[in-house]
């Protein structure tokens, strides 16, 4: 998938990974960035096209879908990370609101979007995961069923979005020094090194993207003994 000229969509896209992103399609090349979040006003990046869009408000996806019908990259970035374990008395309603958000909000715009990318010429998904696809932790287990299934999700839009030349591509990674991970201490990468690698691959053709050390580790001990999930985190 070409960047350049290039017309994209990225949700949350006023901070972090989605910031990232937003600046580095406008670096190469990219005709139009809309950036979409759920308050415009907070989208202060030059040179992009601010968009209201809720990932959980199916009339705003509509209306970015009629506004932004010349898209042909779409960047499912936004998304929510709460601690909790799942004996937490609000276990329940935090994995409801991880689901609803990370999953059910990617389908819903890949959904609305997938016609649009279609008459586009086929075009791109990219689906921001985690290293959390595949382990998780007390400190973050909600967040990690999430990603799980959005790593299944995006397998799934994958072949289902095959026939009309649509690349889907799974981004990957471990902790990244944004506002969603402050209070984390851990290693964590830059927004913009993440950002650089998921680009790379989208202009490869991959579907895939490991975009860390220990991702890649992980990754690759999925088939070990004992597997790497079974671990404790």
């Amino acid at each position: 998938m070409k960047i350049a000229n290039a017309t994209v969509l990225i949700t949350g896209a006023n901070r972090g990974i989605g910031l990232a992103f937003a600046k580095a399609f406008l670096e190469r090349g990219a005709h139009k960035v809309y950036a979409g979040a759920r308050d415009p006003s907070r989208v202060s990046l030059p040179g992009v096209t601010p968009v209201r869009l809720d990932v959980n408000a199916p009339a705003d996806i509509e209306a970015a879908a009629q506004l932004a019908n010349d898209v042909t990259i779409v960047v499912n970035n936004a998304g929510i990370a709460n601690f909790g374990s799942f004996l937490a008395d609000d276990a329940e309603a935090v994995l409801r609101s991880h689901l609803e958000t990370n999953v059910m909000g990617v389908l819903r715009v890949s959904r609305a979007f997938a016609p649009v990318l279609a008459r586009n010429g086929g075009g791109a998904l990219v689906n921001v995961a985690s290293v959390a696809s595949w382990i998780s932790s007390p400190v973050l287990a909600s967040y990690a069923v999430s990603k799980s299934a959005l790593w299944s999700l995006s397998n799934g839009l994958r072949n289902d979005l095959r026939a009309q030349g649509t690349q889907v591509l799974s981004l990957h990674m471990g902790f990244v020094d944004t506002d969603l991970t402050q209070g984390i201490e851990m290693p964590k990468s830059t927004p913009e090194a993440i950002v650089k690698q998921a680009l790379d691959a989208l202009e490869a053709g991959a579907q895939e993207v490991l975009a860390d050390d220990l991702t890649r580790q992980v990754r690759g001990g999925l088939s070990a003994e004992p597997a790497v999930y079974l671990g404790a985190r």
